[in-house]
This record gives structure tokens, sequence and C-alpha cells, in this order.
């Protein structure tokens, strides 16, 4: 076996951040969380503009940490909103790129994952990119896609290389693998799914991308189905205003005008009584 060293850079573009690190082999040696404030990313339209915001902090970090693309063996990116699949490692290709930037199945920060991974493969010498575990994993046990009205099937769009990776570690610490346990794992962030994972699958997760599941900083959460129809019915809101309510200006953010918890946080220090 080669006793080679491998640099290996992993991009997770979220709603409100891009991580990054740099790995040698299986250790991470960089580790990089680039926060994007949501007045920052207001003045894009759509998720895709936000391209080269991003690519920019990425090289920005990786310059200050002295490292150069040349260096790289390989770029990993969080896979985006794609057509389902199981979970596992997938290589990047222009047909995946042209589907997550055509939003085949709808618009997320994720969707930047694998164009990012892509294009800083080819600036380090074309170099292989990935994918891993993307939003799109669909194991969902067939009764979990019943959800009471037979032309909206329950979809599975989650945090699945979070989740996935979370429950991995977890299995370890039990000293059982992944493929022998069965675990409730709860990603929380700019949305919150939770999964119950059954012996390697995820059979059951709600689609929080798409508003079911619970409150969260910049996510209405589930809401009372009649309420929400009516609203749409009034003539008060249109289409996108609607869907801007339910995903990205919902859960804390309608309430405060932020989804950062750290800002909340300091406004209750501050003696702010609707922070509170």
């Amino acid at each position: 076996m080669s006793n080679d060293v491998l640099s290996i850079l992993v991009i997770n573009p979220g709603s409100t951040s891009t991580k990054i690190a740099i790995y040698e082999n299986d250790r991470a040696v960089t580790e990089r969380n680039l926060h994007h404030p949501a007045d920052q990313l207001r003045q894009y339209r759509s998720i895709l503009e936000q391209l080269p915001l991003r690519r920019q902090a990425i090289a920005q970090a990786l310059q200050s940490a002295g490292i150069t693309t040349g260096s790289l063996a390989a770029v990993v990116g969080r896979g985006g909103l794609l057509y389902p699949m199981p979970g596992g490692t997938y290589r990047v290709d222009e047909a995946m790129v042209q589907d997550l930037t055509a939003g085949v199945q709808g618009t997320h920060a994720s969707n930047l994952g694998g164009i990012l991974a892509s294009e800083l493969a080819k600036e380090a010498g074309d170099k292989p990119a990935f994918i891993v575990d993307p939003v799109v994993v669909d194991e969902l046990a067939p009764e979990a896609r019943f959800s009471g009205i037979p032309t909206l099937p329950r979809t599975s769009i989650f945090h699945a290389l979070n989740q996935k990776a979370l429950a991995r570690r977890a299995a370890r610490e039990l000293n059982k693998r992944y493929e022998e346990v069965n675990l409730v794992v709860a990603h929380l962030g700019g949305g919150i799914t939770v999964g119950a994972h059954r012996r390697g699958q995820v059979v059951d997760v709600n689609d929080g991308l798409n508003g079911e599941g619970p409150f969260t900083p910049e996510r209405s959460g589930g809401i009372a189905a009649l309420k929400l129809v009516d609203l749409c019915f009034s003539g008060r809101h249109d289409h996108q205003t609607m869907r801007n309510m339910i995903k990205g200006r919902g859960g804390l953010t309608a309430y405060l005008g932020t989804n950062d918890g750290r800002e909340i946080v300091k406004r209750i220090s501050e003696g702010d009584e609707q922070a509170q």
C-alpha cells in the first residue's frame, strides 16, 4: 500500500455559511467556517448568483492557510438537489453540474457544493471531484411515503451528509457498524431535519427543504394547513412571497430579522424583550 499523503479539499455550503476543510488522508489538518451574513446574501437574487462570493471566500481561506489548489489530490463537495439516489460517494461530471445549475429538483445552497468542487478540481489540474451523501438521498421505507394526500407523496430531502456522518460516528462509539444500529439523528442549522436510521438506511425523515418539520432559524416549519391555504388565497401575498415566508424568511428571521443565534443572544444580553 502506498504511504503517499493525499490532500483533499472538502466543501460544505450551507444556507448561512461555507465550511471547508483540508484532509491529509483521513485526518483534518485545516478547518474553516466561512460565515455569510444574511444582509450580504440578500444582495443576490438566487443561490446560484452566490457562487463567485463563496468561491472567493474559499480562495481567501486557502491562501491564508498557505494552501495552493495545485497541491490537492481531489475536491469533495456537499451534494445538492439532484434526482433521488441512495447514499454514497459520486463522481462529479458535466451532466451533474448541468443538473445542479438548472436546479432540476429546486434551488438550495447545497447545489453549489458539486459546482464548486468541479471548478476547484479543474483549477487544481483536472483533479477528480466528488459529492458525498447528497441532500436527495432517498432510502425511505414504502410506508413513509404516505402523506394523507395521494398526489403529494412525502419525499426525502434532508441533511444526509451530516446525518450519516454523525450516525457512523455514533456507531463507532458503540463499537458497531452503521449497518448494525438503529438511530434517530437530528441536524440543527438554518433548516432542521430529524431522521430515523435503520441499519444503514434513513427510512423516514422530514422534508426540511419544503417546510415539513420544526420551526427553524429561517423556516416556518409546520403550519396549520387550512390557515396556510387561506393566507395563500387572501390576495395579500404573491406566490414567491409565500414561498419566502416558509423557507428563507420564516422562523426566527420572520420574528427578529436574523437567523444568527449569536446575534439573538447578544440582543437578549442588551435587554431586547422580543429576542428574549
